[in-house]
């Protein structure tokens, strides 16, 4: 099972190291094998929460995501997006900014700098949305009851986490103003930029995640007609292609997917430049580290471990959420990727260690009165 899942990120990560060693020699593969890791610490937590997802995805639509969607990551999110961003910003079209990305690299970097801000607003909204949408939902499993239980109350009164999102997004954008209007600098003018980022990664939450939800309540309607159709293709001697047996449910999760996935990575694709401005070796390093985080992804599905450990989805999503804040806060302070990357681990691991805790206090219940059991299942949960 692990070298089935985990077999093509073995590949690919032999194949991007002897690129690194042929590019740049052996100061290149260091290079690519700290980004690499840089991106699996920064996306462990996207794991996470992207198997909860996948899982209600077939097995095709799992292939797709572990093939197609790591070509739209490593070759979207972490080559053609950063080039994108400069040409946008810096107002040059797409063959200036691949010449300054391959031959005027400092001068490259600035400018993908310069646009952190508007990137940091657009993932940070979407991802604080995220999280907001969880916290707010009432459910059965809770990790943190102390503040999971009253949130959940709060959360039904409609659009809350909309109007909150609105109201971080507007303090953001002032303070940002206000600081750079008293420090002289020349960035008062991107208040705007960024109070049009953040609405923009909003409405993408919205309409994507909107998309997403609609569909998958109606992919058990969906299944069963495609079943229907499948048998009867079958007794008329025909074959439908598992596009079509994959359901359109199953399409606008993928596409959900992969705007999470992209959103996530925006801290990974800022954070390298503090390591490498070469867009060759960042790709190389981000890309191999994508590809074990989808790996881990299929992984965690196919093992069932969200099923096994209830609290690690509670966790990854207040990791999102400490993301959300932090890449909030970069947008006008300077906050070390180490950081960052540690406090998702720390928040993963501790929701893992406290699903072992309830597991064995379970276990360790069983057999005892009906009282008893129940009192080992409530004092499991923090």
């Amino acid at each position: 099972m692990l070298l089935k899942t985990f077999g093509w990120s073995f590949v690919i990560t032999a194949i991007g190291l002897t690129l690194a060693v042929l590019f740049g020699g052996w100061t290149a593969f260091g290079i690519v094998a700290i980004l690499s890791i840089l991106e699996i610490s920064l996306s462990f937590d996207n794991a996470v929460v992207n198997a909860g997802i996948l899982k209600k995805m077939n097995a095709y639509w799992q292939k797709i995501f572990l093939t197609v969607g790591v070509l739209i990551a490593v070759f979207g999110m972490r080559l053609v997006f950063p080039v994108i961003i400069v040409a946008v910003t810096a107002k040059k079209n797409p063959v200036d900014a691949v010449n300054l990305a391959l031959n005027h690299k400092d001068q490259y970097q600035q400018l993908v700098t310069d646009a952190h801000p508007a990137i940091a607003a657009f993932g940070g909204m979407f991802l604080l949305m995220i999280f907001l949408d969880f916290i707010f939902e009432e459910r059965d499993v809770q990790w943190l009851g102390w503040i999971e239980r009253p949130l959940a109350k709060l959360g039904k009164i409609d659009m809350l986490s909309v109007c909150i999102a609105l109201v971080v997004l507007l303090i953001t954008s002032m303070t940002f103003a206000v600081h750079a209007h008293q420090h002289g600098g020349g960035h008062a003018d991107k208040a705007e930029t960024v109070l049009l980022a953040g609405i923009a990664g909003l409405i993408t939450y919205m309409i994507v995640g909107g998309l997403s939800g609609y569909f998958e309540e109606r992919l058990e309607e969906d299944e069963e007609r495609e079943h229907e159709e499948e048998e009867e293709a079958r007794r008329s001697g025909k074959q439908r292609s598992a596009v079509a047996l994959a359901g359109k449910a199953a399409f606008f999760m993928f596409l959900y997917l992969e705007v999470l996935d992209a959103s996530f990575s925006f801290d990974g694709v800022i954070g390298a430049f503090a390591i490498t401005n070469d867009i060759v070796l960042m790709a190389l390093g981000l890309g191999i580290g994508a590809m074990y985080v989808r790996s881990l992804t299929v992984y965690l599905v196919r093992q069932g471990t969200l099923d096994d450990y209830v609290y690690l989805e509670h966790g990854a999503h207040y990791a999102i959420g400490a993301l959300a804040v932090i890449l909030m806060v970069t947008i006008q302070y300077e906050i070390n990727e180490v950081i960052t990357g540690l406090v998702g681990v720390v928040l993963i691991a501790w929701s893992f260690w406290s699903s072992v805790r309830r597991n064995r206090a379970l276990a360790a219940a069983e057999g005892k009165s009906p009282a008893t059991d129940e009192k080992a299942e409530v004092s499991s949960g923090v």
